[in-house]
């Protein structure tokens, strides 16, 4: 598979870059998010409204892949996560996104991280 063709690489691109256009054309139509902490979005608007929101609080951020396993149609991918918050306190994070795959496209994440601890570093 090129990673022209890897939805997920191209998620962590979208993501990172705030693209949110290229974002949305990455999710099946009844998508479905599943964040610690959060309620679960279903569809693919809902969980495109995720993303703004959640990373507005950060004025630099950067998930980075560190280690990536795929099985059939599903990839789990740990992540580094780096930023600067928008008050330029540096935050810093494990987390684990699972991704179910269809046709090509996310159908359902989830993703997992401490946020008593992000939480606190935020605060």
């Amino acid at each position: 598979m090129s990673a022209g063709d890897d939805v997920v690489a191209r998620y962590f691109a979208a993501v990172n870059d705030e693209d949110w256009t290229a974002l949305r054309n990455l999710f099946t139509a009844d998508a479905v998010l599943s964040a610690t902490g959060a309620r679960t979005r279903h569809g693919r608007e809902d969980v495109l409204a995720y993303y703004p929101r959640v990373l507005a609080r950060y004025a630099e951020h950067l998930d980075r892949p560190t280690r990536r396993l795929d099985f059939a149609s599903t990839t789990v991918v740990e992540i580094a996560f780096a930023g600067r918050t928008v008050e330029g306190r540096p935050v810093a994070f494990d987390a684990i996104d699972v991704f179910d795959l269809r046709d090509g496209l996310i159908a359902r994440l989830a993703s997992w991280y401490d946020t008593a601890a992000v939480a606190a570093r935020l605060a």
